[in-house]
């Protein structure tokens, strides 16, 4: 291991930069465990996977609009290019849920997502996402600059004017945290848990250990027993009878799966690495199995409210700021999630939302009727479809339960 490691730090300083070379050194960092653990081989977890893919596809599918607010209305600035470029396609080969898709990712696993923001004549034109690891971020006092490589080798400037960086956690304020390298020995741990379970039953769930005898062997006829025993009974061979001949005795020397706790340390770091992401087990799939209905309701929308809500916070004020001139900023101008679209495959769920929000129940409305064919996709009707609905108790005629109770006083 140690002339391989010296062999590409040599190989490195042929051929790159001293960037490369502290690039090629911790990009991929051994766990205590001895697995390798970066964002390639985390994604080989399938716990890894799919806290990302839940993250990502969760931020991915909830439409992102630009927005203006001005005299108490709100409205979608559909005459906007950078309306599209946020809400269907950011460039040429994306749609947009492929880009917040690969947001996601990016902030899941490295913390930090870069995209170039193309501008012409003053508008963003399109936006181009880089991979996270061609990107060095600089700092001279408070001033960034980014420097890209592309697939090719090649270096160029980016200035911090151009680039949309969008940080996850972070501790100095201009990189985002890495949550591949700080869950580095859980992710590690998973590894190699996975690889020992593959290589057991790869073998034929047949321990290893070891060949003994009262006999003096030579080193040449032990080399010729192992040799002997090894191609009778190895890869091929598995659930053959073995023939132990001299007075030879097979003694294992491996812990089986139960000894080990195997299933139960697999287990356990499902909920490790869910911790360490932030994700609720239930969205990866794994339960306990006393949750009810109700409670992995409420464990659904605590993952909206607490996993999801940081993120799409994150990212609409992230976008605010570099996306946005100031003088739009001022204007009111401002880009949102719709979460509302997460409720569309609950048509009951979705139902009641709406009962309550055009004010069911004698309580006050907080949406029109055009407001809710709008999240639906439907086209408005006006008029009265367009106008607050107040509560049945609120002026006019009191109701019958009212006229009751006050004759009742009277008398």
């Amino acid at each position: 291991m140690v002339r391989e490691f010296i062999g590409k730090l040599a190989l490195a300083w042929k051929m790159a930069s001293t960037v490369d070379i502290l690039k090629a050194l911790y990009t991929q960092a051994n766990s205590k465990s001895g697995a390798a653990v970066n964002w390639k081989t985390a994604l080989e977890v399938s716990t890894v996977l799919a806290c990302t893919r839940v993250v990502a596809q969760d931020l991915a599918q909830v439409p992102c609009k630009l927005m203006r607010a001005s005299n108490g209305m709100r409205e979608p600035m559909t005459d906007s290019s950078l309306y599209y470029l946020l809400h269907d396609s950011p460039n040429e080969w994306m749609t947009a849920f492929g880009f917040w898709e690969a947001v996601g990712y990016h902030l899941m696993l490295c913390g930090n997502h870069f995209s170039f923001i193309n501008r012409v004549r003053g508008e963003v034109y399109e936006l181009l996402p880089y991979e996270p690891g061609q990107v060095t971020v600089k700092r001279d006092g408070w001033n960034l600059s980014y420097e890209v490589q592309d697939d090719g080798g090649n270096v160029f400037q980016i200035p911090a004017a151009n680039m949309w960086h969008i940080r996850g956690g972070s501790w100095n304020t201009w990189m985002g945290l890495e949550p591949v390298k700080l869950a580095r020995e859980s992710i590690g741990l998973a590894l190699a848990t996975e690889e020992a379970g593959a290589l057991l039953f790869k073998n034929g769930s047949q321990p290893s250990g070891l060949l003994s005898t009262d006999q003096q062997l030579s080193p040449d006829k032990a080399k010729e027993i192992r040799e002997s025993w090894q191609e009778s009974n190895g890869e091929g061979n598995r659930l053959k009878t073995a023939v132990v001949w001299g007075g030879m005795k097979w003694t294992p020397m491996s812990y089986q799966n139960d000894q080990m706790q195997y299933i139960e340390t697999r287990k356990f770091q499902v909920e490790e690495i869910c911790r360490a992401l932030g994700v609720l087990p239930i969205m990866v799939g794994y339960s306990d199995k006393t949750a009810t209905y109700a409670s992995a309701e409420q464990m659904f929308i605590h993952h909206i409210v607490h996993t999801m809500g940081p993120v799409y916070t994150r990212v609409e004020q992230s976008a605010k700021k570099n996306l946005l001139t100031p003088k739009e900023r001022k204007d009111g101008q401002y880009i949102k999630f719709i979460v509302n679209g997460l409720m569309r495959g609950a048509s009951k769920d979705r139902g009641e939302f709406y009962s309550k929000a055009l004010g069911s129940g004698g309580s006050p409305a907080w949406m029109t009727q055009d407001e809710v064919r709008e999240l639906e996709e439907l086209n408005p009707m006006g008029g009265n479809a367009a106008i607050l609905r107040e509560p049945s108790n609120v002026g006019g005629k009191p109701d019958e339960s009212r006229e009751k109770g006050q004759s009742d006083e009277t008398v």
